[in-house]
């Protein structure tokens, strides 16, 4: 075991702060990695203030990562040392279930390990994240970054919020040729204009405010709808193949079912504290379409987006923090006061 600084909540009430961690000494699978940068994600405010229950106290939040390797356990193969690697919600799973044998390690039968508040496999030690100095991660839950030096730290969201919306669009098979909704322009909603947009979709943003049109274009969105419009609603009416709806709070789903064609579908990935109102159900059989959901990605379809992401050269939006200033960063985060996503500078702990 090793000693590694991390900044933690202590408490649900208490704000994060400066806490000394172990890390376990790499085995023979394992990857050892200095921390370079680490996304901020809403899941990481949830967890620390325990607002989705469960959580182990010291919190050590962070999901999205990327550092370099620092040292390689004797059966590694796929990693050297000084590689820039990333690691994202999950650092390991059962192995041995049908959606782990898939690659699909996300829905684990035996239930996935998150890369904080665990538990571990084997030994259900309560696992610590990315708001640390270093990490040790198995090798097959390592991520292999190419992207260009310089935005390294826009890349670490990719490995939540771009796989998190890029999941959805590549399983119901976006691309050219179709009309495609993203509801919401946060930190999910702006990656989700990006890729699908680089999928060659048609993209329309749907926003409550009609401050972020101009934003949404540049991005990538064709057009913008302000959802409070009912004329602008109305002009898409039966009209999306496909949309996929972020917006962490509750909201009436109908008006948005109600843009979908026949057999369409909308996919909900944010994640709201209570429940969305129950929408209504000749929306849906009045024209075959569908309300799913979806969880990030496994580590294949992970890789892939990365390597999507490096060849059309995605990166999120975001605002470099140091790690002092994580506290308040939660407080704008409530807000929706940032564009579009907080990342630490680690080298500021």
């Amino acid at each position: 075991m090793a000693q590694a600084l991390a900044y933690a909540a202590t408490s649900p009430s208490s704000p994060l702060g400066p806490y000394t961690i172990e890390r376990r000494t790499p085995g023979d699978l394992d990857v050892a990695i200095d921390i370079l940068y680490c996304g901020v994600c809403h899941s990481d405010l949830h967890t620390a203030r325990n607002e989705w229950g469960g959580t182990v106290y010291p919190s050590v939040p962070g999901h999205e990562i990327v550092g370099r390797v620092t040292a390689v356990g004797a059966l590694v193969s796929k990693f050297k040392t000084g590689d820039l690697v990333g690691v994202g919600c999950m650092v390991d799973s059962c192995q041995h279930c049908v959606p782990c044998a898939e690659g699909l390690e996300q829905y684990c039968d035996n239930g996935f390990t998150g890369t904080y508040n665990g538990p571990e496999q084997g030994t259900g030690a309560t696992t610590y994240g990315g708001y640390s100095k270093q990490v040790v991660v198995r090798e097959s839950f390592v991520l292999k970054i190419t992207h260009d030096d310089a935005t390294l730290a826009a890349v670490a969201p990719l490995l939540c919020a771009g796989i998190t919306t890029y999941s959805p669009l590549r399983q119901w098979q976006v691309g050219p040729g179709q009309k495609v909704g993203i509801v919401g322009l946060g930190g999910l909603g702006h990656m989700g204009v990006k890729i699908a947009a680089a999928m060659g979709a048609h993209v329309v943003l749907f926003t409550t405010s009609e401050g972020k049109r101009a934003d949404a274009l540049r991005l990538g969105a064709h057009e913008v709808v302000v959802s409070k419009n009912p004329d602008e609603m109305a002009a898409h009416m039966g009209s999306l193949d496909f949309v996929l709806n972020t917006v962490a709070a509750p909201h009436s789903l109908d008006p948005f079912i109600a843009l979908l064609k026949l057999d369409g579908t909308m996919t909900l990935v944010g994640a709201p504290a209570s429940p969305h109102p129950s929408p209504a159900v000749f929306g849906l059989i009045m024209r075959r379409r569908r309300i799913a959901g979806s969880l990030i990605g496994g580590i294949r379809e992970t890789q892939e987006m990365l390597d999507f992401c490096a060849s059309h050269g995605i990166v999120s939006d975001i605002e470099m923090i140091r790690m002092d200033e994580i506290n308040t960063a939660y407080e704008r985060m409530l807000k929706s006061d940032v564009k579009y996503r907080f990342v630490i500078d680690m080298a500021t702990l």
